[in-house]
């Protein structure tokens, strides 16, 4: 099996995310994943779609992630890792799917406007 190259984004983070057979190491940036995300939620972020196919001890993950927060980060790496596990199996996307983790979430931060303070908040009005 050749590398399987794939990238994930939400919101303003994007992971690149390369796949190959291992024993399930996961590096992040050249780091451990479980230092790079410390939080339990976010590690499981990270696992859910290796777990969901059962693939979490068969492959070797190597993601660059940049841009964001780290919860933008985590959900960006697990987008492009779902998509991967996909194009190893065919009955992968039949898990995936019904998750929500093969769908691209739009939100993102709404722009500021001129003559405002925020995107929607105003300055404060003084009638007199």
């Amino acid at each position: 099996m050749a590398v399987i190259h794939k990238i994930g984004r939400r919101k303003t983070a994007v992971a690149r995310v390369y796949v190959s057979e291992g024993n399930g190491t996961i590096t992040v940036n050249k780091k451990e994943f479980t230092t790079y995300f410390p939080t339990a939620t976010l590690q499981y972020k990270v696992l859910q779609p290796l777990t969901m196919t059962e693939n979490a001890a068969s492959y070797d993950v190597k993601v660059n992630v940049y841009g964001g927060g780290v919860t933008g980060q985590a959900e960006a790496v697990r987008m492009a890792i779902a998509r991967a596990m996909c194009e190893v199996g065919e009955g992968n996307r039949a898990i995936l799917k019904p998750e929500g983790l093969l769908t691209r979430d739009p939100r993102m931060v709404e722009r500021k406007k001129f003559g405002q303070k925020k995107a929607r908040k105003r300055f404060q009005f003084s009638k007199r």
